[in-house]
């Protein structure tokens, strides 16, 4: 049975390393402690995910990102990360590697969306940034799409078109989403940069 539940409430939830249902400006995503191996686990077994395939991160600001990855060129990571955007950087030791799945990088998001960022503010540490859906699957874009039994803060209907993934080490499109032309432009500029 879903249950809904306050900000305060997930952030409970989080600190007991639950897992929490909560909305980004473009889909419905599963957060998590980044640092609590068996809730991270739980995640990739409820989206039948295979534990190879890396999770990313939501931080709550540009400076808390140095902690977690190797920063190549701040202006452009700003522009990128001012939209819904998950860029992919070279991780630092600080980041686990069952979030990786092994990987030396690490994919991070900086959710815009107010009740996601006053969630992970609050919280005080990233949580993890995936969709909340079964691997394959369309992602949601409302409470009622979501079939998990995961407690949930309903942030009403959001896009529901993904991140544009960007990985800027091997400087690359990973993935085709929300503001792909804009993304696209960026790229070229950081490419044309180095």
């Amino acid at each position: 049975m879903k249950i809904s539940v306050t900000i305060e409430d997930a952030i409970n939830s989080l600190k007991r390393k639950k897992i929490v249902v909560y909305p980004t400006e473009t889909v419905y995503g599963l957060g998590c402690d980044i640092y609590s191996k068996n809730a991270v686990k739980k995640i990739y077994e409820i989206k039948k995910r295979p534990f190879d395939k890396p999770l990313s991160i939501a931080v709550v600001d540009f400076d808390t990102i140095e902690n977690f990855a190797f920063i190549p060129n701040r202006d452009i990571l700003r522009i990128l990360l001012s939209r819904p955007v998950t860029v992919i950087l070279k991780k630092k030791k600080s980041v686990p590697d069952y979030i990786t799945g092994g990987s030396d990088k690490v994919g991070i998001r900086l959710p815009q969306h107010p009740i996601a960022y006053d969630l992970i503010k609050k919280f005080g540490s990233p949580i993890t940034s995936t969709s909340a859906n079964i691997s394959g699957e369309n992602p949601p874009n409302s409470i009622d799409q979501i079939m998990l039994d995961i407690p949930y803060i309903d942030g009403g209907t959001v896009s529901g078109i993904p991140s544009t993934i960007v990985d800027l080490v091997d400087k690359r499109i990973v993935r085709s989403g929300i503001d792909d032309d804009f993304v696209k432009n960026v790229l070229k500029d950081f490419v044309k940069k180095i």
